[in-house]
């Protein structure tokens, strides 16, 4: 196992201090008529994506998709282990688990 070094803070600008991870669904099929959609439907499948952070250092890579919304929590976190992301507890959460 290799020992984790204390990251170093850095500036951030307005707009890049959050980390963005994007889901979509599909929509097509669902109406009967090629190119036409019902609005506000949607499959319970699509793909989950981060977009580009400079700051973070995050450029997007190929989405990962899902196959059910039951699947959504695996493959965010998939993709979030993928860019090197690393989540702290908040508040409520360290009050159930300890570091």
């Amino acid at each position: 196992m290799t020992k984790k070094t204390n990251p170093t803070a850095i500036p951030a600008k307005h707009g890049e201090k959050m980390i963005e991870v994007r889901v979509r669904f599909f929509t097509d099929q669902i109406a009967g008529k090629k190119n036409y959609i019902i609005p506000n439907h949607a499959w319970d499948s699509g793909f989950v994506d981060m977009a580009n952070n400079k700051t973070h250092g995050i450029t997007a890579a190929t989405p990962q998709p899902f196959n059910s919304i039951l699947d959504l929590q695996s493959v965010v976190a998939k993709v979030l282990v993928e860019h090197a992301v690393t989540l702290h507890a908040n508040t409520k959460l360290g009050k159930l688990i300890q570091p």
